[in-house]
């Protein structure tokens, strides 16, 4: 219950009472026909210099996010748990029963009830206990506008609450002049979405849901008399944060009030009283740690979404203002995420490493095409919980593990960049059929000291040379991933290139050594191809992407619609795509990747591949690459078909020197081919298109044998060709 008054208030309650008793009682002692020419004077020309919120409401409201079939809630955000909905949603008995409480003439008087202020003034004055508002249901929404109104000032806020003669004369005049405009069950219908039912829920919609876990249409009489009876004292009666036994006694008052209005009969207002208080408190869940029970891997993509929307202008001019827009805006998001294909990724990460574990496999997965991200998963719950002793960031943390962002810059992703320079090669001209006979070490332009060095110069080595080193060409030197190779290739398109066409596909150097590389000394990068600059799963996943739509470079998207609170669609579900890379450049570089899967090219040239597992996992036309940093610090795999595209890194996020392995590489392959498999599963089968004669080159010899990888042991599978291709073939043999 409100504490007792003190001396100051009620004397403040006398002075103000003595201002409004004499024009309250005096108006009130009118005729009719006067006291309506009184209010309608009043009322004259103010409802265009109402303040623009009382005119549209701004309300805040909280915004949700749904997963890409617009019915699975991942989370909502809100600043104040609020959601509008229209009164035809309101149980009819709700309405009757806030009427019952707060306002019984409330469908007979102009927005000031004169007579019921007046009773109010005397029972203060004379009273001694709690104070009577005399406020009607208008003037109460006028009062809840101004001090809500995101578009006003915090001093602005403040002041529709004062308690002085000026402010309550102006929240009459603002409350008349509104019910000169608007019918009575629109400010009935806005007090209800409006109005604060305490445990921060504001509106009947939020009410509802908080207590009772139910739609407003689904509230019973006693529900309803429970609701209407907190708004008086929300955070003194409500039920779940104050007094239950006050909430019940005030609920008997709705009852008898409603029964006093006729709204319900004498009996039915007794056995709803004698109805316990079943209450069934739901808690809505607030940002990206409060994703789904069960699913905390779906908060790494809510956080990813939430770094998106706040470079989006359509939200706002600053990084403020659309904070506060997806806090109060009041939003419908329905994001790309695919729940199916998330549980798979999340499981194959948990399945190489489990949430423990020091190191870890995310795993990102994007559609070729849009760039809708479809799965973020990686083997750590994201959670603000604490961990154990020692364990800084496992097996709870909010890091973006998955997109870097936040200090996190990423892994290196070793041999995968390699496509870059394939890429460099074949839009320079050099077919795929480019000739050179790799060394195991390759001396080179570029100044080095140490290991790496020969006389002074950088000298890169094959990690297998029995099996790399002799004469190769872009297929077969991207099955086998020969670094001398790749790192001759990029001298002959100069390193600059290979770096240009990295960043053209989306690949974001956030480490300050490699944006400082890529800046100022691209065009010795030599390494470069070898994957040493830091990336993300996400990044490479939409860097394969692009090569998968035939060259269409499509910037990561995180959702599919995003509808206002009013229903109107903002224009930021619509792909973000370009043309990078001519479609038969696109095309020769899948070509070559098919080797790395075990697969076969269109031309016959590929003899092993790093992945040959990934052809009887996906089962399917697919291909990708692997890629191992040095000293196995990390090992990468990034497959994809022409519906999907995905990237997972092995690695130790909190310590770049702890070496995963190469031993996990196979399970790192296996996790991102499930992945791939999944989210092909029931899709038709679709092949790549074929490269052209010029991009494919001179075939000078047939596809020999296949060698066995160094992974896996295992004949190359034959694979039937075009019958003008085949001639085409033997005509090059011969």
């Amino acid at each position: 219950m409100p504490p007792p008054r003190s001396p100051l208030s009620r004397l403040f309650t006398v002075l103000l009472a003595g201002v409004l008793a004499g024009l309250v009682l005096a108006v009130a002692a009118l005729p009719g026909n006067l006291l309506l020419g009184f209010a309608a004077k009043a009322a004259l020309g103010s409802y265009a210099a109402l303040p623009e919120a009382l005119r549209t409401p701004a309300t805040p409201q909280r915004s949700y996010l749904y997963a890409n079939d617009g019915k699975t809630l991942i989370t909502t955000f809100h600043d104040v748990n609020r959601t509008d909905v229209p009164l035809a949603e309101i149980a009819p008995v709700m309405r009757e029963a806030i009427v019952a409480a707060e306002d019984r003439r409330f469908y007979s008087h102009g927005g000031a009830d004169l007579r019921g202020l007046a009773r109010a003034l005397v029972a203060n004055v004379t009273g001694g206990g709690t104070a009577q508002g005399g406020s009607t249901l208008t003037m109460q929404y006028v009062r809840n506008v101004l001090k809500t109104d995101p578009n006003r000032t915090a001093e602005q806020r403040a002041a529709a609450t004062e308690q002085t003669v000026g402010r309550k004369l102006q929240e009459i005049r603002y409350a008349t002049a509104l019910e000169q405009r608007l019918g009575k069950d629109e400010i009935l219908n806005r007090y209800l979405n409006i109005a604060y039912f305490g445990s921060g829920a504001y509106g009947v919609a939020a009410a509802s849901q908080r207590y009772f876990g139910i739609p407003p249409a689904e509230l019973t009489l006693p529900q309803a008399a429970l609701l209407a009876g907190l708004v008086q004292s929300p955070d003194a009666y409500s039920p779940i944060d104050g007094d239950a036994d006050a909430a019940l006694t005030r609920r008997g008052y709705v009852l008898d009030a409603m029964a006093a209005t006729g709204a319900i009969t004498a009996e039915r207002a007794e056995a709803a009283k004698a109805e316990k208080l079943a209450l069934r408190p739901t808690a809505q869940p607030n940002g990206c740690t409060a994703v789904a029970e069960g699913h905390e891997d779906w908060g790494f993509f809510c956080d990813y979404l939430r770094r998106w929307w706040l470079t989006q202008p359509a939200f706002g001019a600053t990084v403020a203002e659309r904070e506060q827009a997806l806090r109060r805006g009041g939003y419908t998001v329905v994001t790309s995420l695919d729940p199916q294909l998330q549980a798979t990724a999340q499981r194959q990460a948990t399945a190489v490493y489990g949430y423990d574990d020091a190191r870890a496999l995310p795993i990102a997965a994007v559609q070729p095409g849009t760039g809708r991200v479809l799965a973020l998963a990686v083997n750590r719950h994201y959670s603000l919980d604490a961990n154990p002793a020692g364990r800084a960031n496992r097996p709870n943390t909010v890091n973006p593990l998955v997109t870097g962002g936040g200090g996190v810059d990423g892994y290196q992703a070793g041999s995968t960049f390699k496509l870059f320079t394939l890429l460099a090669a074949l839009e320079s001209g050099r077919p795929l059929a480019t000739g050179f006979d790799a060394p195991s070490r390759l001396p080179t332009r570029y100044a080095a000291e140490g290991g790496a060095s020969c006389d002074g110069r950088w000298c890169p080595a094959n990690a297998n040379p029995e099996w790399m080193d002799g004469y190769r060409t872009m297929w077969d030197g991207f099955g086998r991933s020969v670094n001398t190779y790749f790192v001759w290739l990029a001298e002959q398109v100069g390193p600059a290139k290979v770096v240009e066409m990295a960043q053209r596909l989306g690949i974001t150097f956030r480490a300050d050594a490699d944006a400082a590389f890529a800046t100022d000394a691209a065009a010795n990068w030599g390494a470069f191809t070898l994957g040493v600059s830091a990336t993300t799963p996400l990044d490479l996943a939409n860097a394969y992407a692009t090569v998968a739509a035939e060259g269409t470079y499509c910037a990561p998207l995180p959702v599919v619609s995003v509808t206002t609170a009013d229903g109107d669609e903002v224009p930021v579900g619509e792909p973000s795509c370009r043309r990078v890379l001519d479609a038969d450049v696109a095309r020769a570089a899948t070509d070559a990747a098919r080797c790395p899967v075990g697969q076969q090219t269109t031309y016959g040239q590929c003899d092993g591949g790093t992945a040959t597992a990934v052809d009887r996992i996906v089962g399917r036309p697919v291909a990708g690459k692997t890629g191992s940093s040095e000293r196995n610090a990390t090992e990468t795999f990034v497959g994809y078909t022409p519906q999907v595209a995905v990237a997972g890194i092995a690695a130790n996020p909190d310590d770049p020197g702890d070496s995963v392995g190469s031993a996990v590489q196979a399970r790192v392959i296996e996790a991102v081919a499930r992945t791939i498999r999944a989210a092909v599963d029931g899709e038709p089968v679709r092949d790549f298109t074929a490269p052209s004669r010029e991009l494919a080159g001179e075939v000078r010899r047939p596809a020999p044998e296949p060698s066995p990888t160094p992974e896996r042991p295992r004949r190359q599978q034959e694979r039937s060709l075009p019958p003008n291709v085949q001639r085409w073939l033997d005509r090059a043999r011969g």
